[in-house]
């Protein structure tokens, strides 16, 4: 099968909707509001929706990979918006990994984001 796939955009929930449009807006995403309850929040070409949604089942289990060129650049970049001070969320430093390295952020609401970049 052939696939012209123009985008990819997962749906992902929030225990307080209004925090994590805030939290999303701070990492540098630009945000469109479609609906009181419902956003579009994109950097470049990629995005993703945000919905006031929360199942816990669903939302701890929710992880996604962003993949960036500089691992370490893009860790100190969280770093300095002090993100964790602000809402409270975690930031794992970054790991080595045979493939490659990562660093992981959790929005407050409780979704893994992983920051990472594959070995050359």
């Amino acid at each position: 099968m052939k696939h012209n796939i123009k985008s990819i955009r997962p749906f992902i929930g929030a225990k307080d909707f209004e925090l994590s449009r805030s939290f999303y807006r701070d990492l540098g995403f630009e945000e469109t509001v479609l609906e009181s309850n419902f956003s579009v929040f994109k950097a470049g070409e990629f995005a993703f929706y945000l919905q006031d949604y929360y199942a816990k089942e669903w939302i701890e289990n929710t992880m996604i990979f962003l993949e960036v060129d500089d691992t370490d650049s893009y860790y100190a970049a969280l770093l300095d918006l002090k993100l964790t001070e602000k809402y409270n969320v975690k930031l794992t430093p970054i790991k080595n990994l045979d493939w490659g390295k990562e660093c992981f952020l959790h929005d407050p609401s409780g979704i893994l984001w992983h920051f990472g970049e594959f070995k050359k």
